[in-house]
């Protein structure tokens, strides 16, 4: 079939307090009651010298899955896009930079 290309998918997603953005080329509806289906989950090919943190702990966790199960209620929204982009972990807010943890105070002179 000429010209056919696989569709590309951005998933947003609850997990462990934190928004997981994942581009995958297959989402569907599970055979197990309350879940989505995710395969094919899209990596980024990054050279030795530049490599993101976030996107390496994602693949660390999901590089050798065929097909991850994501609850009903964790899903944020689902997308159907051009090209896929970088698969990283955002904080609640959507901030995608954690925090300096401890208190953030200035001191001031008097």
């Amino acid at each position: 079939m000429a010209g056919s290309r696989k569709s590309t998918f951005r998933i947003l997603f609850h997990n462990n307090n934190q928004i997981y953005e994942l581009y995958a080329h297959e989402v569907s509806q599970s055979q197990m009651a309350g879940f989505i289906e995710v395969g094919e989950i899209i990596f980024g090919e990054h050279s030795k010298l530049l490599i993101d943190p976030a996107e390496e702990r994602l693949k660390n966790e999901f590089g050798n899955v065929k097909h991850t199960f994501i609850p009903h209620f964790a899903v944020i929204r689902i997308d159907e896009v051009d090209r896929s982009g970088k698969n990283r972990i955002l904080d609640q807010d959507g901030a995608s930079v954690t925090r300096f943890p401890g208190q953030s105070t200035i001191p001031q002179n008097s």
